[in-house]
């Protein structure tokens, strides 16, 4: 039987999700559990490969296992064999051709930035400290750039193959006390793409940049004229839809 999961996990401590020779990291973790509970050591398929130090409350898995017992004990058994900053979330019996990343028709991810005078020590894993005085406004206005189908070499590279034509849907900040949260939903995204647009935006929001050259940056499909690649640990997988 092929199984959907949905999971959750703390990128800290990992490598990201794809599983690598030398490092640690979520998909590895996964399929050990899988192993333990009498897997035949196959793979745990992700809907899509985070990068080291981001975090998930929505990624989705596939995986294969002959299971006697009910879903529900099936995901206890997964989550007693996790590490703590890993967990299965939900789970249910999918069709068996199912794969997450093939079958995905959009993702969205959530970028949590910090604005207050001093860094909070307990949101540093999750939130990127940015200085105070970003004007949002701005930033939201170079964001609404994004929307629709682009080349988005600017910004990322593609993990396989040559094309790098994406499709945003949704590009949104909001701003609450001294958080600043930008939300982008797109059909597929390039590798750190979304890190790149994050701090290409924070330099509009710092007035070091325009609206206007946020655009300029878009349209000329040059990765060099970016702004910096924000860090990893603002950054979280929130959410992937189907069919």
């Amino acid at each position: 039987m092929r199984y959907r999961a949905t999971v959750a996990y703390d990128g800290t401590a990992y490598h990201g999700y794809q599983r690598q020779l030398n490092a640690i990291s979520v998909q590895a973790k996964l399929e050990a559990a899988l192993t333990a509970i009498g897997g035949a050591g196959g793979s745990v398929t992700g809907s899509g490969r985070t990068d080291a130090g981001v975090h998930a409350s929505g990624q989705v898995v596939a995986f294969d296992l002959d299971w006697k017992h009910t879903i529900g004990a099936l995901r206890s058994a997964l989550n007693v064999n996790l590490p703590h900053d890993i967990r299965v979330m939900e789970i249910d019996e999918a069709d068996e051709n199912f794969h997450p990343r093939f079958d995905a028709r959009s993702r969205s991810y959530e970028y949590r930035m910090c604005t207050a005078p001093v860094a909070d020590p307990l949101r540093r894993l999750y939130t990127w400290h940015v200085p105070p005085s970003l004007k949002v406004a701005a930033m939201q206005q170079a964001a609404d750039h994004l929307i629709g189908t682009h080349d988005f070499r600017s910004f990322g590279s593609p993990p396989q193959g040559d094309n790098a034509v994406r499709t945003v849907m949704l590009a949104r900040f909001k701003e609450t006390d001294d958080e600043v949260l930008f939300t982008i939903q797109a059909n597929a995204f390039l590798y750190r793409m979304v890190r790149r647009i994050v701090g290409t935006l924070v330099l509009v929001g710092q007035g070091q940049m325009t609206a206007n050259t946020f655009r300029d940056i878009l349209a000329a499909c040059n990765p060099d004229s970016a702004g910096p690649t924000a860090p990893p640990h603002g950054l979280t997988l929130t959410a992937v839809t189907f069919e």
